[in-house]
């Protein structure tokens, strides 16, 4: 072709073009970010709010239902949750559609927050509501730690939000970092009641003077203006201030006496710097530990970003008072660097493979390295387009880069593998005129097998959501690729060929050291001259028998769709991380130090299990519900690297599930960590038992029950449980209204003066290393441990008299929720489980639906999360894209033979993709996934691509040849079946190390790398053989009628326009 004949004869000028496409991809490929997955994970918006004193149905009631109506229905919303648990603490998330702008989400959230601040109580107005976009991806975790107990966790806590978040914070690519735990520096009055009682005070007097005494006071200035006489100095006048230190607070006045004695904060008080909250208890391998969490900015390079935290971290660890160290317990670059170098590791095999392929079928070193030259520059160009559409180097992008090094070197093969047979075929050719000559026969098939492979993926570009982000990025990867790999085989390959290629290099006399090496390879050519006999034998027959083939094809189709529907299916595979997530749960209104006890014996059991690094433990955070809760906690146990170890995650969950049971006093939930940081929390699905018709909490909690047995009991289900229950043991304070206020005291004086004694009662706030941080009034905890405790407080009555709450407040054994849970605006009992051996993630989340309106009937119903949720709105997503793939590969097609029959013939391999994509899988036991459906695009494609090349030399030979329909369809399939051959088995053992691959994400390498091999060799050894029979039928058909149509034209006329629009 013209096109290839300028570059034919400037082959400096085709050089420079390749080595520009790979010097612009190699810039490209410094500067791009390196992430696990794309940015998959929905936008997410936090709202965070504090009812001190209240318990979670309060909370629940008054702050999570209000914020829970406003936010409703805000723009993108997918879907909103909200704990609220019996520490006061309510907190609500929002997730949002990918791909829309986390910062207008927030301002939209935001502003429902504040038409719903007026329904709020006054005590959560006071404290106010924070409205935060949140960085759900979790990129490392850095803890500080004292292995000399010097300090402890207050002291590290707040020695990290003082002297390291900010710096952190600042790091290019950290989205936000945050103690875990949250316990700041608080000014904690502990008041004796005793004392109170001897100076005739009350706690709600004490709370009156610290805030009178430790307040902002603008006193104004001196000399402002308008004067009536000009001054020369304005001054400004200051009248002290908030209180700083804790000597400040001793000396707050409470009383002066007429004899100028005074009694302070200090004479009824004991006054410490202390902590806000004492709930959560962190520990690394035993010793004190502060868990700092670090979540990656959206498109940051998160190799790049941790190795600047640990960099920032170890400038910082410098200034650390003696004593104080920092460790790295938890960091997922660590499987991102050992999943893309074991990608990278593939890469290199698939290359070096592809390599000994083509050596053994073309038998000459310049051939191979013609062909295998557009290799390097595809895939590294390919870099460059990755920046052009804001892509990232990810674990889907290197996949496709992979599978592409049998894509792309195609092509080439075709090219050179032409060169050689023109050469073969005409003694007194020169080189170069071969070289035209054979791209003017592959020039075509090489545009139109380069438009199918792209056309496959176009219709993906254009879906939304979670599936699009996955499709999009490999699938314009692999058409990148190959659109580059196709402009290197019409410029530098054949400049390459006419340059380097011999002419007449197979006549050559070979000494008899070259024919001791050759002779494997010659053995190989009989071999295969004897299996293309065997193939054109049963070729010939299915040409003739045709009914036979279209019949056994039907029978490929229907076994295909067969296979597909009953191979369990799931949306990502999950995989080893190298770290395993454990829940632990202790009996209810369990107390912190119980619940430490527990994880201390169950941490040191699991460290002692062979391939187990270490691991680490916060008691008081209950995951699953994402709540603070004493009797629950949570487990990070970090494993040996891949390489170092043969005990998987999996089987470390299961060791762990009997180590928790057999440790008395508590029970331990191991989870896989989730195939996407940032999806879900755990692995398996999560999600919320709905009441559409207000169900109270117990009802919601006997019908979580139910749910339980008979989800349990489903074949499809495994380890269903919830974490919803209203049997936690409390007291709640019966209030006698009419007798309080027979004395004379206000209901508000009765919640404060508990409030200020048995719980946290907010003062205001005080200034600290020029931070704001909060007072909190309580009573020491000799006097707050029964419910007789209650008569040492006491209350102002109307007639100034101190009055013992005992006398109208009594304090009576209840059971109720720590935690209340919303999925949307309806009250939700959160769901954790997983599918049973044998069944997909998908069947179980359909099987959990009919096992809720089964049991409960149709007010009932589940609201799913994280991953399940994108699994629930999968839908028809794959088959739509697989079919709308196959229509455009039929559309360019019709547009090239300017037939709308002919291109049938191309898509009869489509059966045989699909036979050894599912096919494949199903043998191996694995899932159907995303990535199964990506690599039977990839299949599709590429059987089409085999396709094109033998109805093309048929189309070739009928009309130049001027050979029968039948004579051209044989000759077709013996002239393409060696190059048909070569590049299947060229991608099909490209792709091995993929289906083989070891260690991190292995899993997902079986999953993709599976069904391409299994595919490809289907298409290679089945559909070459029937491909040549459609052909021949449909251009039979298509013959005739033509033939109908015109029959006064002759069969030159008809000859010519065979192929033109005909059916």
């Amino acid at each position: 072709m013209s096109f290839s004949n300028f570059f034919i004869s400037r082959p400096i000028f085709a050089t420079v073009l390749a080595i520009i496409l790979t010097l612009v991809g190699t810039m490209a490929m410094r500067i791009l970010p390196i992430e696990q997955y794309p940015s998959v994970v929905p936008p997410t918006v936090s709202v965070q709010a504090q009812f001190p004193g209240a318990d979670a149905e309060t909370v629940a009631q008054t702050v999570a239902a209000p914020l829970a109506e406003a936010i409703n229905g805000v723009e993108d919303m997918l879907y909103m949750t909200s704990n609220s648990a019996d520490n006061g603490l309510m907190s609500l998330s929002v997730a949002f559609n990918i791909g829309t702008d986390g910062d207008i989400n927030t301002i939209n959230v935001n502003n429902r927050v504040q038409g719903a601040l007026s329904r709020l109580p006054e005590a959560v107005q006071s404290q106010g509501v924070s409205v935060s976009l949140r960085s759900d991806s979790i990129l490392m975790l850095v803890a500080l730690t004292s292995p000399s107990g010097d300090y402890n966790n207050v002291y590290m806590q707040n020695y990290a939000t003082l002297n390291i978040l900010d710096e952190l914070r600042q790091v290019p690519g950290v989205g936000n970092a945050e103690v875990l735990g949250g316990g700041e520096f608080a000014m904690r009055i502990w008041m004796d009641p005793d004392k109170l009682a001897q100076y005739d005070l009350t706690p709600s007097e004490v709370a009156s003077a610290i805030r009178a005494q430790n307040t902002e006071i603008p006193a104004g200035n001196l000399a402002a203006t308008p004067q009536s006489e000009p001054r020369a100095y304005t001054y400004t006048i200051t009248a002290g201030g908030r209180l700083s230190d804790t000597d400040d607070f001793r000396n707050i006045y409470l009383r002066t006496n007429p004899d100028g004695s005074s009694l302070r904060l200090e004479d009824v008080a004991r006054i410490e710097l202390g902590a806000s909250f004492y709930g959560v208890d962190a520990r690394l391998n035993g010793a004190t530990m502060t868990p700092i969490i670090i979540n990656q900015q959206p498109g940051a390079n998160a190799l790049e970003t941790a190795e600047a935290v640990r960099t920032t971290m170890e400038e910082l660890s410098g200034r650390f008072p003696p004593g104080l160290e920092y460790v790295t317990p938890y960091d997922t670059t660590l499987f991102i660097d050992a999943s893309v170098e074991t990608v990278l590791k593939t890469f290199i095999e698939a290359f070096l493979i592809v390599i000994v392929i083509l050596f053994i079928f073309l038998q000459n070193w310049r051939f191979t390295v013609i062909a295998m030259s557009v290799v390097p520059v595809s895939v590294i160009g390919t870099f460059a387009g990755f920046y052009l559409f804001d892509f990232s180097i990810n674990l889907l992008t290197l996949f496709a880069l992979v599978l592409s090094i049998g894509i792309v070197v195609d092509d080439a093969i075709l090219v050179v593998e032409n060169v050689e047979r023109v050469l073969s075929e005409e003694d007194d050719i020169s080189v170069r005129d071969a070289t035209i000559r054979a791209m003017k026969e592959v020039g075509g098939p090489v545009i139109a097998t380069s438009l199918i492979m792209a056309a496959v993926f176009v219709p993906v570009a254009f879906l939304g959501g979670f599936t699009g982000q996955i499709y999009q990025q490999f699938a314009i990867t692999v058409a990148i690729s190959v659109a580059l790999s196709a402009l290197m085989a019409l410029t530098f390959t054949p400049a390459l060929s006419a340059i380097f290629i011999k002419h007449n290099l197979h006549k050559t006399k070979q000494s008899a050291f070259k024919r001791a090496i050759t002779t494997p390879l010659r053995l190989f050519d009989r071999f295969f001259a004897g299996f293309t006999a065997v193939y054109m034998w049963f070729v010939k027959k299915l040409v003739r028998f045709w009914v036979l083939a279209l019949a056994l094809t039907v029978m490929t189709g229907v076994g295909s769709y067969w296979l597909y529907i009953n191979t369990p299916a799931t949306l990502v595979p999950e995989t080893d991380q190298g770290i395993v997530l454990v829940s632990v749960s202790l009996p209810d209104a369990a107390s912190l130090d119980r619940t430490q006890n527990y994880m201390a014996k169950l941490s040191a059991a699991i460290e002692d299990i062979p391939g187990v690094q270490y691991s680490s433990a916060v008691a008081g955070y209950d995951i699953l519900s994402s709540a603070v809760n004493t009797a629950r906690g949570i487990m990070f146990v970090n494993m040996h690297p891949w390489a170092e170890r043969e005990l998987t995650a999996d089987q470390l969950v299961g060791k762990i599930m009997q180590l928790g049971a057999s440790i008395d006093g508590g029970s331990a939930m191991a989870f896989n960590v989730p195939p996407i940081m940032g999806l879900s929390t755990t692995g398996g699905f999560t999600g919320y038992l709905q009441s559409f018709d207000g169900a109270s909490p117990r009802e919601l909690y006997e019908a979580s029950l139910q749910i339980m047995g008979a989800a349990n009991q489903h074949p499809a289900l495994n380890r269903v449980f919830s974490t919803f229950n209203v049997n936690v043991p409390s007291y709640r304070a019966e209030i006698d209204q009419q007798k309080a206020l027979s004395y004379g005291v206000a209901l508000e004086n009765i919640s404060s003066a508990l409030s200020n004694t048995f719980g946290n009662g907010f003062v205001n706030f005080f200034s600290y290393q020029n931070r704001n941080f909060q007072v909190y009034l309580q009573n020491e905890d000799e006097f707050r441990k029964t419910p007789d405790d209650v008569s040492n407080v006491y209350v102002r009555g109307g007639n100034g008299e101190r009055i013992p709450l005992s006398e109208f407040v009594t304090l009576e054994r209840q059971v109720g929720p720590s935690v209340v849970s919303r999925f949307g605006v309806y009250a939700g009992a959160q769901f954790q489980g997983g599918a049973a051996p044998g069944f997909s993630s998908a069947e179980a989340i359909q099987a959990m639906e009919e096992v809720v309106q089964d049991t409960l009937g149709s007010n009932w119903g589940m609201g799913w999360t994280g991953t399940a949720y994108q699994e629930s709105n999968l839908g028809n997503t794959a088959t739509l894209a697989i079919v709308f793939g196959i229509l455009m590969v039929f559309l360019i097609l019709a547009a090239q033979y300017e037939s709308w029959s002919l291109p049938l013939a191309v898509l009869t391999a489509t059966p045989f993709a699909f036979l050894g994509g599912i096919g494949g899988i199903a043998l191996r036991g694995l899932d159907t996934s995303v990535y199964v459906q990506i690599g039977m695009l990839v299949v599709v494609g590429l059987a089409a691509k085999n396709a094109i090349l033998i109805v093309e030399f048929a189309e070739l030979q009928r009309k130049e040849q001027g050979k029968s329909i039948r004579e051209a369809a044989i000759t077709a399939a013996e002239l393409r079946f060696r190059p048909i051959v070569m590049t299947s088995l060229a991608f099909i053992f490209g792709t091995l190390p993929l289906a083989l691959a070891t260690g991190a994400s292995d899993v997902s390498s079986h999953h993709i790398g599976t069904t391409v091999a299994v595919g490809m060799a289907s298409v290679a050894i089945l559909g070459s053989l029937f491909i040549p029979s459609f052909y021949a039928v449909i251009a039979t058909v298509s013959d005739w009628l033509y033939h109908k149509r015109h029959p006064d034209q002759g069969r030159d006329n008809e000859q010519a326009a065979l192929g033109h629009d005909q059916p």
